[in-house]
């Protein structure tokens, strides 16, 4: 397993061992001691599994209270990943970063408390996996609008596929400081 730094301190790109032959490939997924010697520091509580089509843009959210940290994979297809810094009192508030993760780079994603997260499915269809370090709680539920141009992050798509809900969430500055989680 390798670890590849990102602008961001928390956040970081998994690069697990790969061990193929001519009948496939076997990937470690997540191994508790492995991931914490790699400063990955959490008890996960719930996995989830997400399909989408091409052109599907899923996001920008997140938690608060009860922020999640995620751990996330693509099993099938490829994806621009977005994560967001939305931690008042940040140094990086407000910047953005993309990642291109996909079954054939196999990398996963550590996105920790305090980001929002969204993805851009490239591929015919993607099938992504994330871990989370805490329950999904609807009331907690919250977001930013993906194409918030206050962010100018370059997605590559001007008309995506979106939910009503991911049409609907506000600018990053219109949201109350206190529906934002805080730096530590």
């Amino acid at each position: 397993m390798k670890i590849i730094k990102t602008k961001f301190d928390d956040v970081k790109i998994v690069q697990p061992a790969v061990f193929s032959d001519e009948r496939g490939y076997l990937i470690e997924s997540y191994q508790y001691k492995r991931y914490r010697e790699a400063g990955i520091v959490r008890e996960f509580a719930q996995d989830n599994l997400s399909f989408s089509k091409r052109g599907t843009l899923r996001g920008l959210h997140y938690q608060h209270p009860h922020s999640q940290a995620k751990l996330v994979h693509v099993v099938m297809g490829k994806v621009l990943d977005v994560i967001v810094d939305i931690r008042r009192g940040s140094s990086t508030f407000s910047q953005w970063e993309g990642y291109i993760l996909s079954d054939q780079n196999k990398h996963q994603l550590f996105v920790p408390e305090g980001f929002a997260h969204g993805y851009f499915v490239l591929s015919k269809t993607a099938i992504l996996t994330y871990k989370c370090s805490d329950y999904y709680a609807p009331d907690c539920e919250k977001g930013v609008l993906w194409s918030d141009s206050g962010l100018k992050i370059q997605w590559p798509v001007k008309n995506p596929i979106l939910s009503e809900k991911d049409r609907q969430y506000p600018l990053l500055k219109e949201i109350p400081t206190e529906f934002l989680p805080e730096y530590r």
